[in-house]
């Protein structure tokens, strides 16, 4: 499991977290799958404690269910839940769109161009995982700029349930999100165009919702 290797011995409850929702998302631990606090500290290079502080909280993000003195095991992706984190998230994006597309720099819309065509080229060569995170990096210049922490932490909830239905989606053989709508984002932003940028924002998000709704 490549997310899950030892970890620095700093920030031990951020970073054991950080490593087991990665795999989960990643899909290197699969829905269904009973986790155990030791198994998991050992292979982290952890003690107990900064785990199961972890599980806790993977619990609260909807990617673990646990039953006291039963098991803790990975949920299952489900497609209602998956729509309803995307409609929160999508909503999110344009309230932080609104706010940051009049606060952008040149510099902002030059590195969402940057992850754009890193995007591209890797939906092309068919790598989900760069592909998706070339998709957060440009939609989080626009939380970053917006400033508004809520947002950010929100999003950075929810957008772990989302994401491994589209790791899985693009599995089958389907497609992230279109490069052309990020387009079309970034020129709207280059414009300072609030409105279009908006728009095109809630039509990103929509098409996240209708990936759910064919599940």
């Amino acid at each position: 499991m490549e997310a899950l290797r030892p970890v620095r011995r700093t920030l031990l409850r951020d970073r054991a977290y950080e490593a087991i929702r990665d795999a989960i998302v990643a899909g290197e631990i699969e829905p269904g799958a009973v986790v155990r606090d030791a198994e998991l500290a050992e292979r982290l290079g952890l003690s107990r404690a900064p785990v199961r502080e972890a599980f806790s909280r993977l619990v609260d993000d909807g990617l673990l269910e646990s039953k006291p003195q039963s098991y803790t095991r990975v949920t299952p992706v489900v497609a209602a839940d998956v729509r309803d984190a995307a409609a929160v998230v999508g909503a999110l994006h344009e309230l932080v769109t609104r706010i940051a597309v009049p606060l952008l720099q040149r510099t902002d819309v030059d590195v969402m161009r940057a992850a754009n065509d890193r995007f591209a080229a890797a939906v092309r060569a068919g790598d989900v995982d760069a592909a998706l995170r070339a998709d957060d990096e440009l939609h989080d210049v626009l939380v970053h700029v917006s400033g508004n922490r809520a947002a950010a932490a929100t999003v950075a909830r929810y957008t772990p349930l989302i994401r491994r239905l589209e790791r899985r989606r693009f599995g089958e053989g389907g497609n992230c999100r279109s490069a052309g709508l990020h387009e079309r984002l970034i020129e709207a932003c280059a414009e300072g165009d609030v409105d279009d940028a908006v728009r095109v924002t809630a039509e990103i998000w929509r098409g996240l919702e209708g990936l759910a709704d064919a599940d």
